[in-house]
């Protein structure tokens, strides 16, 4: 709330440069803010009795959106890539999805890597996990295991993070 929507009878009255001005009615609050061209914001509405600064609200919200701005910029989006396998893939094969995985695990992504089982492999799920296994050896120098390895229906799967340089 600014200015004129601030309707309490008294309130807490911080100045410009953050100096404690005392507790004073709202309307003085108000006389002494339009004397320095700027605005009365109440910044603590709960407190007994409200928080009321003197400040230029305009420039307040542009540093806000500013400051909001360069976070989001410096966020990094973690995505997680998939790697699909099956438990009788050839070698060469293998070796195609292992540098598929260390190319997404170099960008900063993670990778999901799966294995699934069609019709009666599911019986031999230990040629899943050894799958798994050694794909998880190949990649180890780029890469550590987050979640083992679990069956998801008809898929046994593990995620593998990225390792800091």
């Amino acid at each position: 709330m600014i200015n004129d929507e601030i309707r309490d009878k008294e309130v807490r009255l911080v100045g410009p440069e953050g100096e404690q001005l005392g507790i004073v009615s709202s309307a003085r609050a108000l006389e002494l803010a339009d004397e320095k061209n700027l605005d009365l914001v109440k910044i603590a509405p709960q407190a007994k009795p409200p928080v009321c600064k003197i400040m230029d609200y305009g420039k307040h919200k542009f540093e806000l959106a500013k400051r909001e701005k360069e976070n989001r910029k410096n966020q990094k989006v973690v995505a997680v890539k998939e790697v699909r396998l099956s438990s009788n893939i050839d070698e060469h094969d293998f070796n195609t999805k292992v540098k598929a995985g260390i190319k997404f695990l170099q960008n900063g992504d993670k990778v999901k890597v799966s294995v699934r089982f069609r019709g009666r492999e599911i019986t031999h799920s230990s040629l899943g996990r050894d799958m798994l296994m050694k794909f998880k050896d190949v990649i180890e120098e780029y890469g550590s295991v987050d979640k083992g390895i679990k069956m998801e229906g008809r898929n046994m799967a593990m995620f593998i993070t990225p390792k800091k340089n």
